[in-house]
Order: structure tokens, then sequence, then C-alpha cells
């Protein structure tokens, strides 16, 4: 299990991109949450196997159809032991 803290940078607000990041990290099996940041910055936090996060990470590159993505800073973190992907306000 590994633990990622993941910030997005671009036009990633009023996009769905919170939406999507959820549904992409269930599809994945992931855990944890995504959200907005007061600066138009999404964060994510996520935790699963590697190679997994991995590809959400990828993902976030691209995000949903109408995100431009202009950077994505992803560190590993300890563990919290989400239970569940959720979208927090």
């Amino acid at each position: 299990m590994r633990h990622y803290n993941i910030t997005v940078k671009g036009k990633v607000q009023g996009v769905s991109y919170r939406f999507a990041a959820l549904t992409k990290a269930l599809k994945l099996h992931l855990t944890g949450y995504v959200k907005n940041l007061h600066n138009g910055d999404v964060y994510i936090e996520a935790e699963g196997n590697e190679e997994k996060i991995n590809k959400l990470i990828e993902w976030c590159y691209v995000g949903p159809p109408l995100a431009e993505v202009t950077e994505v800073f992803a560190e590993e973190a300890d563990l919290k032991e989400f239970r569940n992907f959720e979208i927090k306000k």
C-alpha cells in the first residue's frame, strides 16, 4: 500500500475534474479523496497499490475532456488508511 498527495494545476476547476477523478479512482479501487483548492488547483490524496496509483497520476495529466492540465505534482506520504474515495468540499 502506498499513499500519494497529488496537486493538479491548470484549468481544472469548473470542468468536472473532481467527479472524473472520483470515477477513475473507484475504477482503480483506490481510497482517499479529491477536492478543489482556493487557488484554483485540484488536490488528491490517494492510497492503493503503486501500479494503480501510477495509473491515476498518469490520468491526472489528461483529466476530463474540458480540463487543460499544466502541471501535476505527486509525492509519497504516510498512509492514512482511508476506507473509500470521496469528493470533499
